[in-house]
């Protein structure tokens, strides 16, 4: 496809917040903790996708937190830009994570968080970074046969979208109302998967209904994308082009942060308890189907239905385990029991919040307190694997490429579904401790615990592969890959490819089964019915 240039006035949009702020104006952090996130992961429901798991922030309090945050998020954050705008920098920028926990006065607010956050890399990372302008692959928006609606001004501003099943595929539904080409633009940034500039030219404020499939769906005949909808629906055009757009220049930083003050532990405040205010459970059927499909609803209510999720699997949400994983030592019954839990969040996490509260923390504390469950970790042999070398096919990477890997669009051609891959200047190290998260929460025995390398080969490679995932694999039919257990299991399931055969294949690599320690979850005790409403 043909890119063409856009050039914007840059004087304009470099005047925003946190450019060219001065080091010695901003302020600082009372106390912070910087280290390193933890790699080592259990492969759960809430397993990481794409090899990162949850960035987020939080601010409880006194109490600020950012987990699990790249550099690149972290750069994105303090300056607040898109992560497609921090650039230059060495190749580890989007992969090693980093959790920092300071101290802050009370109400504190955003914008002075982020100038704070600003001098935390300055200071523990040595950051050192300027604005530039960068041609990067985007989106220009602009008007067609114009099919919009003028709003309604005394009505409410903003976006929501919805999806919907048709077909078995996913569509979704976006309602804008009382917005302006802007504010649209900026709505559709994230959806389009790149930097969207306005040149409508249109002023004032918009209705518009928009009806696309989701991006998680495989390219098909029956797929309407965002760039048809938007011009066979609204009579506007979104065309992909390289755009010349502000970025922050990464001119050096180091990998690994200053040590924490000796004092820092006992200087933070402490983290509040990760409970929900009040919690309703109930046997399944019994007093309504007001809980619905659950999930978490306006004004910090959490809905759990036991129709749709029995209590194993609120278990092996609560301590992030695998969902086909066995629950040692765990009654027989635990399998067949179903409640409805109906929980209202703390009043910290309520509203716009809410998406930043530790709900699978929340539910340890209601299982412990409510089912007097109690558990351990125990270390155990497991069947565990090698990655080796056997026949590598892979290409000497540019030393200077970001490190990383990214699941692609997922693919269908007939009834087979792929899920491409491509990998970017990745030693072998890295690529073993990202194939639980490239497998997904169903990855079976071959990922459920944390995969070695030892293949030999040094330095970064460059590669890619597409697999057809594991639930796909079960729902055409094919059979489980890995059913004959870590023992006896085969890398030839029924059709399609699985991610180990691909690594074989495509790859040259391969998986070897060796007994390794881990820590297994055991449970102790859990009671068949809860204590009293």
């Amino acid at each position: 496809m043909m890119r063409v240039c856009v050039v914007l006035t840059v004087a304009a949009v470099l005047s925003g917040s946190g450019f060219g702020q001065s080091t010695r104006t901003r302020p600082t952090f009372e106390i912070a903790d910087v280290h390193e996130s933890s790699r080592i992961i259990r492969n759960g429901i809430l397993g990481r996708i794409g090899g990162k798991e949850g960035f987020r922030t939080s601010l409880r309090g006194e109490r600020y937190e950012v987990r699990n945050a790249t550099m690149v998020d972290l750069i994105g954050t303090a300056y607040t830009v898109d992560s497609d705008r921090v650039s230059g920098g060495p190749s580890w920028l989007e992969f090693d994570q980093f959790d920092v926990t300071a101290l802050v006065p009370p109400n504190t607010q955003q914008a002075t968080l982020n100038l704070m956050l600003q001098s935390l890399l300055a200071d523990r990372f040595k950051l050192m970074v300027h604005n530039d302008t960068k041609l990067i692959p985007g989106f220009v928006l602009s008007v067609g046969k114009s099919k919009l609606k003028d709003a309604d001004v005394s009505g409410k501003t903003g976006c929501q979208s919805q999806p919907v099943i048709e077909r078995q595929i996913i569509m979704v539904n976006l309602s804008c109302r009382n917005i302006t080409m802007d504010a649209f633009a900026a709505e559709l940034k994230g959806r389009a998967g790149g930097y969207v500039l306005n040149s409508t030219g249109l002023k004032g404020s918009w209705d518009l209904d928009i009806r696309f499939t989701d991006k998680s769906q495989p390219a098909g005949s029956e797929r309407v994308t965002l760039l048809d909808g938007i011009n066979t629906q609204l009579g506007l055009k979104l065309q992909e082009q390289t755009v010349l757009t502000p970025v922050i220049l990464v001119d050096g930083v180091n990998e690994k942060p200053s040590v924490n003050p000796p004092d820092t532990a006992k200087r933070l405040p402490p983290l509040p308890p990760a409970a929900f205010e009040v919690a309703v459970i109930k046997p399944t059927g019994t007093g309504g189907n007001e809980v619905g499909a659950g999930g978490i609803q306006p004004g910090g209510r959490v809905m759990i239905s036991g129709g749709i999720i029995p209590l194993h699997s609120v278990i092996s949400i609560a301590w992030n385990l695998d969902p086909n994983e066995e629950l040692i030592g765990a009654p027989k019954w635990l399998d067949s029991a179903r409640f409805d839990m109906i929980a209202t969040l703390p009043a910290a996490f309520r509203g716009a919040d809410a998406a930043t509260a530790p709900i699978p923390e929340m539910l340890q504390t209601l299982l412990m307190d409510r089912f007097k469950m109690k558990i351990h970790y125990e270390d155990r042999l497991v069947a565990a694997y090698a990655l080796v070398a056997a026949k590598p096919k892979l290409k000497k990477a540019d030393a200077s490429t970001r490190t990383g890997c990214k699941l692609e669009n997922l693919s269908r051609t007939g009834q087979v579904i792929s899920q491409p891959v491509s990998c970017q200047n990745m030693t072998m190290a890295q690529f073993a401790s990202q194939l639980q998260s490239i497998a997904g929460p169903y990855g079976g025995p071959y990922f459920r615990y944390p995969i070695v390398d030892a293949t030999g080969l040094d330095g970064g490679w460059d590669f890619s592969f597409a697999f057809d995932p594991l639930v796909a694999l079960q729902a055409a039919g094919r059979g489980n890959p890995f059913s004959g257990g870590p023992a006896g299991a085969t890398s030839d399931p029924v059709g399609g490819l699985s991610l180990v055969d691909v690594i074989d294949k495509q790859l040259g690599l391969k998986l070897e089964a060796q007994k390794r320690t881990y820590p297994v979850f055991i449970v102790d005790h859990i009671e068949e019915r809860p204590t009293d409403n």
